[in-house]
C-alpha cells in the first residue's frame, strides 16, 4: 500500500477576528438563485508573496499587525462575518449579520517559495486554505476562513477560502485587494455594494441546496501551467484578429482535452463557458466591480465533433470568440444546472478571467493586492472545490503581465498527467507549476 504524504504545512494557531463595528441587529440577505447554484462548491485563492508585508506596522508582531488592517476591512463587509441559515417555512438559505468575525490560521510551510511552486500539486496546495465543511447547523461556522502560510524562505503565502455561495472569484479577490489597500492605509478602490437590482425572472429550475457533490468514482487533480506573451501570440497567430488569449488558451486546452478524452463516434462537443457579468466591454450594462456576490454566466457552446478535432486552432478559437460575445450582449442571466455542481458536471468548462485585466497597465488585478507598497504577488492561485465531470480549466492573467496567461486545469487525474507531457502544449514552452514533480 502507498504510505500517505506527510503534509510540509503545519497549522500552528486558529482564532476569530471581528470588525471592529456591530453590525444592524437582525439584518439578512437573501441569497440569489445563481447563488444557491454555487452550493455545492468553494473557493480557494492563494497569494504568494516573496517576503513578509507584514513585519512593518504599530504591533510587535506580524500577526498583530495583519489581524488590525483585517478587523478594519471587515467594518465594511458585514456580509464576509455573517452565517448561513435556512428559513424553515420556505426553506431558502440566508445569510445572517452579525459580530462572529471569520477564522484565522496560522501556518509554517516546510519549504522555500520556489521549493513548493515546484514540486507542490494541487492537493497539497489545498492545505493553505485550510477548510472545514460545512456542518448541518452552520450557525457557529465561518463560511470565509483566511490563512497565513510563512516559507523557509522568509516567504508568504495568504490562502483565502469560502462558500461559493456568498462569492465569486472575482469579488473574492476584489476583498483581498481592499485588504492590501486598507494596510497601506488608503481607501479601498472598490467600496462593495451587497444588493443589484432583480434580474428579470427566467424559466430555470430551482438548484439544488448548498451541500457535497454525490461522490463520483472520478479522482480529480490540478496542474498549472504558466504561458509567456510569446507562447499566447503564438496561438493567436492562428486566430481571428479579434480573438482574446482566453479564445485561443480555451481552444487549445479543449481540443487536447477532447483529443485526450474520445468518446464513441461523437457528433457534436460541448464546452460551458463561464464569463463574469462584471466584464466592462459587455454590451449590456455590466455588473459594478464592487458588487460582492456571484455575478457569472454559464452558457454552452456545442459543436461539431470534427470541428473540434480536425478543423484547427484558429477555427475553435473563432467559434469560441464568437460565443463569448453573444454572451455579452445578454441581459444578466446564467444556465442554472439543477443537477449538480456547475463547473464540470454537464461539460469540460472554461473560466474566462479577461475582465480581469487593466487595460492601462495590461496587468491581473489580482497583483495589485500590495500590502507593502512595490511588492507585488510572485504568483496568484486559483482553485474551485468540486468540480466533477469533465473538468474545469481557467485562464488568468500572469504575474509577468502583458499576454502571458497561467492555466490551471482540473481534470480527471490520468487526463492531467497525460496533458503534462502533451507535446502540442509542450511546444509552447509552458512553465509547469504545482503539478507533484517531487
Amino acid at each position: 500500500m502507498e504510505e500517505a504524504k506527510c503534509s510540509r504545512v503545519k497549522v500552528e494557531s486558529i482564532l476569530s477576528v471581528v470588525s471592529g463595528k456591530p453590525t444592524e441587529p437582525g439584518k439578512v440577505h437573501k441569497l440569489s438563485m445563481l447563488d444557491r447554484a454555487m452550493g455545492s462548491h468553494t473557493i480557494h485563492i492563494v497569494f504568494y508573496y516573496a517576503s513578509n508585508p507584514f513585519l512593518d506596522g504599530p504591533m510587535p508582531s506580524d500577526l498583530g499587525n495583519l489581524r488590525i488592517t483585517l478587523s478594519e476591512l471587515l467594518d465594511e463587509y458585514p456580509y464576509v462575518t455573517g452565517r448561513l441559515t435556512c428559513e424553515p417555512d420556505s426553506g431558502e438559505w440566508l445569510i445572517k449579520f452579525n459580530d462572529a468575525g471569520v477564522r484565522m490560521l496560522q501556518a509554517t510551510v516546510d519549504a522555500s517559495i520556489d521549493e513548493w511552486l515546484g514540486s507542490a500539486d494541487g492537493v497539497e496546495e489545498r492545505d493553505l486554505t485550510a477548510w472545514e465543511e460545512m456542518p448541518n447547523d452552520p450557525s457557529f461556522w465561518s463560511p470565509f476562513r483566511v490563512q497565513i502560510n510563512k516559507f523557509k524562505c522568509g516567504g508568504l503565502a495568504l490562502g483565502l477560502s469560502c462558500t461559493h455561495m456568498h462569492t465569486d472569484l472575482t469579488s473574492a479577490t476584489m476583498l483581498f485587494k481592499a485588504w492590501s489597500e486598507v494596510h497601506r492605509r488608503q481607501p479601498p478602490t472598490h467600496p462593495p455594494i451587497f444588493d443589484l437590482p432583480p434580474p428579470p425572472p427566467t424559466p430555470t429550475p430551482s438548484p439544488p441546496t448548498p451541500s457535497p457533490l454525490p461522490t463520483t468514482p472520478t479522482k480529480m487533480a490540478t496542474a498549472t501551467l504558466k504561458f509567456s506573451p510569446a507562447a499566447v501570440d503564438k496561438c493567436l497567430s492562428q486566430a481571428p484578429a479579434d480573438a482574446t488569449p482566453f479564445d485561443a488558451l480555451a481552444a487549445l486546452f479543449w481540443r487536447r482535452v477532447a483529443a485526450l478524452s474520445p468518446q464513441a463516434a461523437p457528433t457534436k462537443r460541448s464546452l460551458s463557458i463561464c464569463v463574469d457579468s462584471r466584464d466592462p466591454s459587455q454590451h449590456a450594462p455590466a455588473v459594478p466591480y464592487a458588487y460582492f456576490g456571484n455575478a457569472l454566466k454559464f452558457s454552452t457552446l456545442t459543436v461539431d465533433a470534427d470541428d473540434l478535432l480536425s478543423g484547427g486552432l484558429g477555427k475553435v478559437a473563432g467559434h469560441i470568440h464568437h460565443h463569448v460575445a453573444g454572451m455579452k450582449k445578454e441581459e444578466f442571466s446564467s444556465e442554472i444546472n439543477a443537477t449538480g455542481g456547475m463547473y464540470g458536471s454537464a461539460a469540460l468548462t472554461c473560466f474566462n478571467a479577461e475582465h480581469m485585466v487593466e487595460a492601462e497597465s495590461g496587468r491581473g488585478i489580482m497583483y495589485d493586492a500590495e500590502f507593502k507598497k512595490g511588492e507585488r504577488p510572485v504568483h496568484v492561485s486559483y482553485s474551485v472545490g468540486n468540480v466533477a465531470g469533465e473538468g474545469l480549466i481557467m485562464v488568468i492573467p500572469a504575474a509577468e503581465g502583458g499576454r502571458g496567461r497561467t492555466v490551471t486545469a482540473t481534470l480527471p487525474e490520468e487526463q492531467v498527467a497525460e496533458l503534462c507531457k502533451d507535446q502540442v502544449i509542450l511546444d509552447l514552452e509552458p512553465t509547469l507549476i504545482l503539478c507533484g514533480r517531487r
